[in-house]
Protein backbone atom coordinates (compact mmCIF):
# COMPACT_ATOMS: atom_id res chain seq x y z
CA UNK A 1 0.00 0.00 0.00
CA UNK A 2 1.05 3.22 -0.82
CA UNK A 3 2.61 5.51 2.16
CA UNK A 4 0.53 8.04 3.45
CA UNK A 5 2.36 11.80 3.38
CA UNK A 6 3.51 13.23 6.38
CA UNK A 7 1.75 15.64 7.60
CA UNK A 8 3.50 19.25 8.37
CA UNK A 9 3.47 20.45 11.71
CA UNK A 10 0.81 23.53 12.48
CA UNK A 11 3.30 25.03 14.39
CA UNK A 12 5.84 24.68 11.36
CA UNK A 13 3.91 25.53 8.54
CA UNK A 14 3.46 28.49 10.77
CA UNK A 15 7.21 29.12 11.18
CA UNK A 16 7.70 28.84 7.53
CA UNK A 17 4.85 31.20 6.27
CA UNK A 18 5.95 33.87 8.50
CA UNK A 19 9.24 33.38 6.75
CA UNK A 20 8.09 33.61 3.54
CA UNK A 21 6.13 37.17 4.70
CA UNK A 22 9.48 38.45 6.18
CA UNK A 23 11.75 37.92 3.98
CA UNK A 24 9.23 39.58 1.49
CA UNK A 25 8.85 42.21 2.68
CA UNK A 26 12.25 43.37 3.42
CA UNK A 27 12.68 42.22 -0.48
CA UNK A 28 9.77 45.19 -1.32
CA UNK A 29 11.29 47.71 0.78
CA UNK A 30 14.64 47.32 -1.07
CA UNK A 31 12.85 47.11 -4.52
CA UNK A 32 9.73 49.79 -4.00
CA UNK A 33 10.65 51.26 -1.00
CA UNK A 34 7.93 52.46 2.30
CA UNK A 35 5.33 53.72 -0.12
CA UNK A 36 5.04 50.65 -2.38
CA UNK A 37 5.38 47.98 0.35
CA UNK A 38 1.93 47.19 1.05
CA UNK A 39 0.99 44.31 3.22
CA UNK A 40 -1.27 43.50 -0.28
CA UNK A 41 1.56 43.02 -2.14
CA UNK A 42 3.84 41.43 0.55
CA UNK A 43 0.77 38.99 1.14
CA UNK A 44 1.40 37.96 -2.70
CA UNK A 45 5.08 37.94 -3.05
CA UNK A 46 5.11 35.41 -0.55
CA UNK A 47 2.55 32.97 -1.81
CA UNK A 48 0.65 34.12 1.38
CA UNK A 49 -2.97 34.45 1.76
CA UNK A 50 -4.44 38.08 2.68
CA UNK A 51 -6.21 35.98 5.75
CA UNK A 52 -2.94 34.53 6.70
CA UNK A 53 -0.97 37.55 6.80
CA UNK A 54 -3.28 39.27 8.70
CA UNK A 55 -3.36 36.54 11.08
CA UNK A 56 0.47 37.26 11.75
CA UNK A 57 0.88 40.42 11.09
CA UNK A 58 -2.23 42.61 11.49
CA UNK A 59 -0.62 45.94 10.21
CA UNK A 60 2.05 46.77 8.58
CA UNK A 61 3.93 48.68 10.76
CA UNK A 62 3.98 45.10 12.55
CA UNK A 63 4.99 43.25 9.32
CA UNK A 64 7.87 45.60 8.56
CA UNK A 65 9.62 46.09 12.32
CA UNK A 66 9.26 42.09 12.59
CA UNK A 67 10.88 41.84 8.91
CA UNK A 68 13.88 43.99 10.00
CA UNK A 69 14.58 42.36 13.26
CA UNK A 70 14.81 39.16 11.43
CA UNK A 71 17.43 40.14 9.24
CA UNK A 72 19.12 41.96 11.69
CA UNK A 73 19.27 38.48 13.83
CA UNK A 74 19.91 36.89 10.48
CA UNK A 75 22.78 39.33 9.65
CA UNK A 76 24.22 39.05 13.62
CA UNK A 77 24.38 35.56 12.66
CA UNK A 78 26.36 35.52 9.85
CA UNK A 79 28.66 38.42 11.06
CA UNK A 80 29.20 35.26 13.92
CA UNK A 81 30.03 32.74 11.42
CA UNK A 82 32.80 35.33 9.63
CA UNK A 83 34.61 36.24 12.90
CA UNK A 84 35.07 32.62 13.16
CA UNK A 85 37.68 33.09 10.07
CA UNK A 86 39.16 36.40 11.08
CA UNK A 87 43.21 36.35 11.67
CA UNK A 88 44.26 37.13 14.88
CA UNK A 89 47.34 38.96 13.67
CA UNK A 90 47.51 42.31 11.88
CA UNK A 91 44.99 42.04 9.03
CA UNK A 92 41.90 41.39 12.16
CA UNK A 93 41.16 45.13 12.33
CA UNK A 94 40.70 46.05 8.32
CA UNK A 95 38.99 42.98 8.00
CA UNK A 96 36.52 44.02 10.54
CA UNK A 97 35.94 47.11 9.49
CA UNK A 98 35.05 46.01 6.07
CA UNK A 99 32.66 43.22 7.28
CA UNK A 100 30.91 46.06 8.87
CA UNK A 101 31.03 48.12 5.69
CA UNK A 102 29.92 45.44 4.09
CA UNK A 103 26.54 45.52 6.63
CA UNK A 104 25.99 49.29 6.19
CA UNK A 105 25.43 48.88 2.39
CA UNK A 106 23.37 45.63 2.47
CA UNK A 107 19.49 44.57 2.17
CA UNK A 108 19.25 45.09 6.27
CA UNK A 109 20.46 48.91 5.99
CA UNK A 110 18.26 50.19 2.91
CA UNK A 111 15.49 48.48 4.23
CA UNK A 112 15.89 50.30 7.61
CA UNK A 113 16.18 53.37 6.07
CA UNK A 114 13.07 53.46 4.37
CA UNK A 115 11.53 52.84 7.70
CA UNK A 116 13.49 55.69 9.41
CA UNK A 117 12.47 58.27 6.73
CA UNK A 118 8.93 57.15 6.90
CA UNK A 119 9.03 57.13 10.49
CA UNK A 120 9.28 60.36 11.15
CA UNK A 121 5.93 61.27 9.90
CA UNK A 122 3.98 57.54 10.80
CA UNK A 123 3.55 57.83 14.63
CA UNK A 124 2.76 54.15 15.12
CA UNK A 125 5.43 53.03 13.31
CA UNK A 126 7.66 55.52 14.66
CA UNK A 127 6.74 53.69 18.34
CA UNK A 128 7.29 50.32 16.93
CA UNK A 129 10.58 50.88 15.26
CA UNK A 130 12.16 52.77 18.03
CA UNK A 131 12.95 50.43 20.53
CA UNK A 132 13.83 48.10 18.29
CA UNK A 133 16.05 50.37 16.27
CA UNK A 134 18.03 51.00 19.95
CA UNK A 135 18.02 46.96 20.54
CA UNK A 136 19.87 46.52 16.98
CA UNK A 137 22.04 49.52 17.71
CA UNK A 138 23.34 48.02 21.13
CA UNK A 139 23.81 44.63 19.82
CA UNK A 140 25.92 46.18 16.74
CA UNK A 141 28.27 47.60 18.97
CA UNK A 142 28.37 45.01 21.28
CA UNK A 143 29.31 42.50 18.02
CA UNK A 144 31.51 45.00 16.68
CA UNK A 145 33.36 44.97 20.24
CA UNK A 146 33.83 41.27 20.18
CA UNK A 147 35.20 41.15 16.51
CA UNK A 148 37.55 44.15 17.21
CA UNK A 149 38.39 41.99 20.45
CA UNK A 150 39.04 45.38 22.72
CA UNK A 151 38.35 45.92 26.00
CA UNK A 152 36.06 49.11 26.13
CA UNK A 153 36.63 49.88 29.79
CA UNK A 154 39.53 51.58 28.67
CA UNK A 155 39.04 55.14 28.21
CA UNK A 156 37.90 56.03 24.60
CA UNK A 157 37.48 52.26 23.24
CA UNK A 158 33.73 52.76 23.60
CA UNK A 159 33.55 56.15 21.13
CA UNK A 160 35.60 54.64 19.10
CA UNK A 161 33.71 51.84 18.15
CA UNK A 162 30.85 54.03 18.29
CA UNK A 163 32.10 56.39 15.89
CA UNK A 164 33.39 53.56 13.79
CA UNK A 165 29.85 52.98 13.50
CA UNK A 166 28.47 56.11 12.76
CA UNK A 167 30.74 56.64 9.95
CA UNK A 168 30.15 53.65 8.39
CA UNK A 169 26.24 54.60 8.71
CA UNK A 170 27.17 57.93 6.94
CA UNK A 171 28.77 56.04 4.59
CA UNK A 172 26.13 53.67 3.81
CA UNK A 173 23.90 56.72 3.05
CA UNK A 174 25.88 58.66 0.70
CA UNK A 175 26.22 55.28 -1.47
CA UNK A 176 22.45 54.51 -1.82
CA UNK A 177 21.88 57.28 -4.60
CA UNK A 178 25.22 56.33 -6.45
CA UNK A 179 28.23 54.66 -6.54
CA UNK A 180 30.24 55.87 -3.48
CA UNK A 181 32.89 53.18 -3.68
CA UNK A 182 35.75 54.72 -4.45
CA UNK A 183 35.65 57.50 -1.76
CA UNK A 184 34.66 54.98 0.92
CA UNK A 185 37.38 53.01 0.11
CA UNK A 186 39.99 55.97 0.68
CA UNK A 187 37.99 57.26 3.89
CA UNK A 188 37.94 53.91 5.40
CA UNK A 189 41.55 53.72 4.71
CA UNK A 190 42.72 56.76 6.85
CA UNK A 191 39.69 55.42 9.23
CA UNK A 192 41.50 52.36 9.94
CA UNK A 193 45.34 53.46 10.36
CA UNK A 194 43.04 56.35 13.06
CA UNK A 195 41.05 53.39 14.68
CA UNK A 196 44.25 51.29 15.11
CA UNK A 197 46.01 54.35 16.97
CA UNK A 198 42.81 55.34 19.02
CA UNK A 199 42.61 51.34 20.06
CA UNK A 200 46.13 50.82 21.14
CA UNK A 201 47.72 52.38 24.58
CA UNK A 202 51.02 52.21 26.23
CA UNK A 203 49.60 49.87 28.61
CA UNK A 204 49.38 47.16 25.65
CA UNK A 205 52.46 44.34 26.07
CA UNK A 206 54.70 45.25 23.31
CA UNK A 207 53.64 41.75 21.26
CA UNK A 208 50.17 43.05 21.00
CA UNK A 209 50.77 46.69 20.22
CA UNK A 210 52.72 44.91 16.91
CA UNK A 211 49.38 43.10 16.16
CA UNK A 212 47.46 46.10 15.53
CA UNK A 213 47.62 47.37 12.20
CA UNK A 214 49.71 49.99 10.57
Amino acid sequence: MPTAPTRVPQQERSRATQARLLEATVDCLVEHGWSGTTTTVVAARAGVSRGAQLHHYPTKAALVTAAVAHLAERRAAELRNEAEALPAGPQRLDRVVDLLAAAFTGPLFVAALELWVAARTDAELRKALVPLEARIGREMHRATVDLLDVDERRPGVREAVQVTLDLLRGLGVANLLSDDSARRTALLHTWKRQLATLLTTDDDPPAQRSARPH
